[in-house]
């Protein structure tokens, strides 16, 4: 089960995906900062590190809530691990590697005191990822009421993970019990063996190996679930399946063994994490919600037994959601499985929870950081030349300066270029095809942009990586700085010579993609103080003015008057109007929903 095509109920394009993200999305850069803070005692600076944006006060917290419930928190915040909560947080997938927008993940309830409970409000730690799915990689840590009159322990929609009873998620005190949560046994985890090898075809179980080895029985159920097996794999894990379709009608129905099929389920786990959260009195019934409208509920039968079936989701309104990490099988076994990540790049809590046997040399922790880039290969008039970036960021090719000169002149005049000259017209232009190699290189370098990875995007400027590039949307690295710590970069790449005016496919200047792309305040003055025009629109024709209003974004308040001020006109006349009606319309059905204290 070693080969990528044995491993089911993984799609190539989510498993390029989850490769990335195991690279990119978690820098060993932040883990080794947030780790140093943490055991400093500083939670702060170790959210920080994380790009975690912490929006409470503990004295705040004393006040609202009472001095007891403050010290509660205070004592989860030492030991919360920012990065290693990152690390498990979910992601959109299908070929994207960023968090899952507009989610929230519930860490942890607290008390509250008299006054509260007779308002039946309830404060949670938890955190809200960012709207935009390719947006800033940000986190808000939260602690507040959810908006909500819950049952005792908690109810949330299919858009809130309850990881409340999932520590070893994000609290270093059960770090070390995701071994046993993700089907493994007392030294060794699903499929692995304790130092982190694989474990051959001739080491897998290939009868029921009863319940004495809880990892090869877990390796048993996986086994029969990837043989297209389903009721089999239910039945080695102890579970009675139904496979009835809901009693409903339409398009819409979801067939219940496909459906099951396709989900990565952790089979060995479903029961007892469902007897978790029964006896934490957060229900008698949990739901799994990966169709928009069959769900899978889980309801236990009797003592032991439970039975899975499928419902339509009008049926089952107000059971709790199972959230994923608690019912799928862990994303790094898999990865592991197919050769996408190595034990020794795995987040360290995972890696020493998993395998403690391997031995790690001392060195960088987590993912690799970025390379030198090698040269690479073009055919250019019929022979192979070697192209390489040289100091500066150019790209060094073998051609004279006159060679260079000539074909430079040509492209002036529309004349068309190709081989090596075609390669450099891409790379700073973003239109037209590269080579594997440097198209691999460019996508490392926007993909650590992407995760606010800025000593990384420094690591692969100083080892000579062109600042010219522009991704295939014709982004430069300047519009990307909503992204990353603009302080370090901006004047790098100003002084590279990168144009403050230029235009990605979509019509949008630097300054535009920040205002639009949730750009910090600070990165707007800083590009108005370089000298950004402010009469800029995009393709839809939208003014910074009419973004800013769009977005009710009150810190760029000062960005509206100027704009209205100095370009009185700029922008669609339409989408004014169209924001009037609007803006009535809300101011008409006002959001009564309340958040303390913040």
């Amino acid at each position: 089960m070693s080969s990528r095509g044995e491993l089911r109920c993984f799609p190539p394009d989510e498993a390029a995906s989850l490769r990335r993200i195991r690279r990119y999305a978690v820098p060993g850069w932040m883990i080794e900062r947030a780790t140093e803070r943490r055991l400093a005692g500083d939670w702060r600076g170790a959210c920080a590190a994380a790009n975690v944006d912490v929006t409470f006060d503990l004295s705040d917290v004393a006040d609202h809530c009472g001095d007891d419930v403050a010290a509660a928190l205070e004592d989860d915040l030492r030991h919360f691990a920012p990065d290693l909560l990152r690390w498990h947080l979910p992601r959109v997938l299908g070929g994207r590697t960023t968090l899952a927008p507009d989610w929230t993940v519930v860490l942890a309830r607290y008390r509250p005191r008299a006054a509260d409970e007779r308002r039946r409000t309830t404060p949670y730690l938890h955190i809200t990822t960012a709207p935009m799915t390719e947006g800033p990689q940000r986190i808000a840590l939260r602690f507040s009421t959810l908006g909500v009159v819950e049952r005792a322990a908690g109810a949330f929609g299919r858009d809130t993970g309850d990881w409340r009873y999932a520590r070893h998620l994000w609290d270093v005190r059960h770090a070390a019990e995701l071994r046993e949560r993700c089907g493994g046994g007392t030294d060794r985890p699903p499929f692995f063996r304790a130092d982190g090898t694989p474990r051959g075809a001739e080491d897998l179980p290939a009868t029921d190996p009863g319940d004495g080895d809880p990892a090869a029985r877990a390796e048993w159920a996986t086994l029969l679930h990837q043989k297209g097996e389903t009721q089999a794999a239910f039945a080695a894990a102890g579970v009675e399946l139904d496979l009835t379709p809901p009693q409903k009608s339409g398009w819409y129905q979801a067939d219940p063994e496909r459906l099951l099929s396709g989900m990565a389920l952790n089979h060995t786990r479903l029961e007892p994490e469902i007897r978790r959260q029964m006896s934490e009195g957060v229900g008698d019934r949990f739901l799994i919600a990966q169709h928009w409208r069959t769900y899978v509920l889980l309801e236990p039968t009797g003592p032991a037994g439970m039975l899975v079936r499928a419902v339509d989701r009008d049926d089952v309104k107000d059971e709790p959601i199972l959230a994923a990490a608690l019912w799928r099988r862990l994303p790094d076994l898999d990865l592991m499985r197919v050769g996408g990540v190595a034990a020794d790049h795995l987040h360290p809590l995972v890696r020493e929870s998993l395998f403690p046997a391997l031995q790690v040399p001392e060195g960088p922790v987590g993912p690799p950081g970025p390379t030198a880039p090698a040269p690479v290969r073009v055919r250019c008039r019929g022979e192979w030349h070697e192209v390489a970036f040289r100091p500066g960021g150019l790209l060094r090719m073998p051609h004279s300066d006159e060679e260079q000169q000539r074909e430079r002149a040509m492209r002036a005049f529309g004349g068309a270029v190709a081989g090596c000259f075609a390669v450099e017209q891409t790379w700073t232009s973003g239109e037209g095809r590269l080579p594997k190699a440097l198209r691999a290189q460019r996508h490392e370098l926007f993909l650590r942009a992407q995760h606010g990875d800025t000593p990384g995007v420094l690591a692969l400027l100083d080892a000579g990586v062109d600042p010219r590039v522009r991704d295939a949307g014709g982004r430069t690295l300047l519009h990307v700085l909503n992204l990353l710590d603009h302080e370090t970069l901006l004047p790098r790449l100003l002084a590279e010579g990168l144009d403050l005016e230029a235009r990605d496919q979509r019509e949008r200047t630097p300054l535009f993609v920040a205002v639009n792309d949730l750009g910090s305040k600070e990165l707007v003055e800083a590009l108005l103080a370089a000298g950004a025009r402010l009469d800029v629109v995009d393709q839809s024709e939208l003014s910074l003015a009419q973004l800013v209003r769009r977005y009710k974004r009150p810190d760029l308040a000062f960005l509206r008057e100027r704009v209205l001020e100095e370009h009185p006109g700029v922008g669609a006349q339409w989408w004014d109007e169209w924001q009037d009606e609007q803006e009535q319309y809300d101011a008409d059905d006002p959001d009564d929903e309340e958040e303390l204290p913040s």
